[in-house]
């Protein structure tokens, strides 16, 4: 596969920007709305934005099932942020009753690092790279626990908490507690089409 073809959930959040990396790394980046653009999807991105939202509109349009179904048969998916909380398994401090497409064998707090107001960024050490990635965190969730087959590429020094996971893959899945999209580093974007290529 030459230049796969990558869809960013586009029902609600930060799709712009990604299409924006996307575009900049050269591949085919279009934004998905309906079933037709999902099955052209060789790869997926669940952007950052609100997760309650985002399960609400994909089930107003009837595509959760699509969705879910695709990333379970294992269509390499990135998710940053909210779309990190729409892959995990298990969410702490969700409203009752939320869904996620699931996938990621996580449990993940969400809005963990606090409100709008407590946003911040900083530089991240990542074990796939050489040199740290600089993230920036608006209201976002860390990952609490993983599975034994989830890999752990990041985590963050939490004052007055610790250690939190802020990065993991699991085969073909991957996801951040941050936004990759934001600013000019397009490490996280690269990593992730490569991986679409050797699926």
């Amino acid at each position: 596969m030459s230049s796969p073809s990558i869809g960013v959930f586009a029902l609600q959040g930060d799709v712009r920007e990604h299409l924006v990396a996307l575009d900049a790394l050269g591949v085919d980046a279009f934004p998905v709305r309906r079933a037709d653009e999902l099955e052209r999807c060789d790869g997926l991105i669940m952007p950052g934005g609100e997760s309650t939202t985002m399960v609400k509109l994909v089930r107003a349009f009837g595509l959760f099932d699509d969705f879910a179904k695709r990333i379970h048969e294992g269509l390499p998916t990135l998710g940053t942020c909210a779309g990190m909380i729409m892959l995990a398994d298990r969410i702490r401090d969700g409203i009752e009753g939320q869904e996620t497409f699931g996938g990621l064998d996580i449990t993940v707090r969400r809005n963990a690092f606090g409100r709008q107001v407590d946003s911040f960024e900083g530089d991240v050490d990542f074990t796939i790279f050489d040199d740290p990635v600089h993230a920036v965190f608006i209201r976002a969730p860390w990952v609490e626990e993983v599975g034994p087959d989830v890999e752990v590429l990041a985590r963050v020094d939490v004052p007055d908490v610790g250690d939190r996971i802020v990065a993991v893959q699991q085969g073909p899945l991957v996801a951040t507690s941050f936004h990759p999209e934001v600013g000019d580093d397009l490490r996280i974007h690269r990593y992730f089409i490569d991986l679409v290529t050797q699926s």
